[in-house]
């Protein structure tokens, strides 16, 4: 990305009495971009984003945006806006009024006013009609829609969102999806998201920051954090995994874990004595009949399978009492009964290595 970084985070520290909730927190945020960061509970997301808005003090460090401190800046002088998981919408006011409340504050004169939501309206593909609607009649989709016109509404350089999809139904939480990224691309702004959802940051990112105890643990694109995590949390936080404890044989290639390697496979190096663990996602396993049909082979018994819509997955007790994830399309469903004894393949191009794990 040929962007200019507008928001800069420096050793960003926050302590609530003797807890240190963020711990030196250093991050660059492009304009224009899609950063979402994800963690567990008490990873220190929400507190972030409290600090990036200006509703918390910072406890050390400084926040930039362009080439302008902020940190001391009040929440009200600060160019953005927040849309939060409750939405925050005022049910005594219509439609219009909501998305014009910004504006109001700043006393913009009442015509330029409906002229912004009209314009609004028209960006989140809601009918002008709306204007006058109250919030009572709206659906959980258009209320979504009205607390985006209106975090828009007065041209913030930042969007914040703190989790506004999480109290939605899966099929409206899907569309949103979709429609934050194209609204994304519409404006051209900056947004800053928060969720503890992979789904919504995978779907939407441009890139995503994995946080774990006030720390950020891996900051990349979603395909990058996907195929490639630096550790074994960040590699189980993204999705169902395979990982291999290994250690680097004579000639550096991983072994252990009841692997077979097939002669001249190599997945990445350890040196002798190493020790790492080989990553290998569900999708990439396969059933094969017998030894030399993959890089990487193992024997086990089908344990379990769970039809989960499109795919199935199966659990595999491997000889060693491990369990192997592998998932298929249903068109491609195993026709063996639970308790069968099935053999594993899979090849060295769709591993990983994470060095001492």
């Amino acid at each position: 990305m040929n962007r200019p970084v507008l928001l800069r985070l420096e050793k960003v520290i926050k302590r609530f009495g003797s807890f240190t909730a963020l711990q030196g927190i250093d991050l660059d945020i492009l304009e224009g971009e899609f950063f979402t960061i994800v963690g567990p509970s008490g990873s220190g997301k929400s507190t972030l984003i409290r600090l990036l808005v200006g509703m918390d003090e910072l406890s050390e460090g400084k926040i930039w945006l362009r080439d302008q401190r902020i940190d001391q800046t009040p929440a009200n002088k600060r160019p953005t806006c927040m849309v939060f998981q409750s939405l925050a919408l005022f049910p005594h006011m219509n439609v219009g009024q909501n998305i014009e409340f910004p504006l109001k504050l700043r006393k913009v004169p009442p015509e330029d006013r409906r002229a912004r939501a009209y314009e609004l309206l028209d960006l989140l593909r809601l009918p002008r009609s709306y204007y006058d609607k109250r919030i009572a009649q709206c659906s959980g989709g258009e209320r979504q829609r009205v607390a985006l016109a209106r975090a828009l509404a007065f041209d913030p350089e930042i969007l914040f969102f703190d989790e506004p999809l999480s109290a939605l139904d899966y099929r409206l939480r899907k569309a949103l999806e979709k429609e934050l990224k194209d609204l994304h691309a519409r404006t051209g702004k900056t947004f800053v998201y928060i969720t503890h959802s992979l789904e919504e940051a995978m779907v939407m990112s441009d890139r995503i920051a994995i946080m774990r105890d006030g720390r950020f643990e891996q900051i990349a694109t979603a395909d990058d954090i996907y195929s490639a995590p630096v550790s074994r949390f960040v590699a189980g936080f993204m999705g169902e995994v395979n990982l291999f404890d290994v250690t680097g044989g004579p000639d550096g290639t991983p072994e252990g874990a009841g692997l077979k390697v097939r002669a001249g496979v190599r997945a990445g190096a350890l040196a002798a004595g190493e020790e790492g663990a080989l990553m290998v996602r569900p999708e990439y396993v396969r059933f094969i009949s017998g030894p030399g049909q993959a890089d990487y082979t193992l024997s086990g018994r089908l344990l379990a399978e769970y039809a989960l819509g499109s795919r199935i997955q199966y659990e595999i007790e491997t000889e060693g009492g491990r369990v192997i994830t592998v998932e298929k399309l249903r068109e491609d469903r195993l026709q063996s009964d639970v308790g069968a004894a099935v053999v594993l393949g899979f090849d060295a191009g769709h591993t990983h290595l994470i060095r001492g794990a």
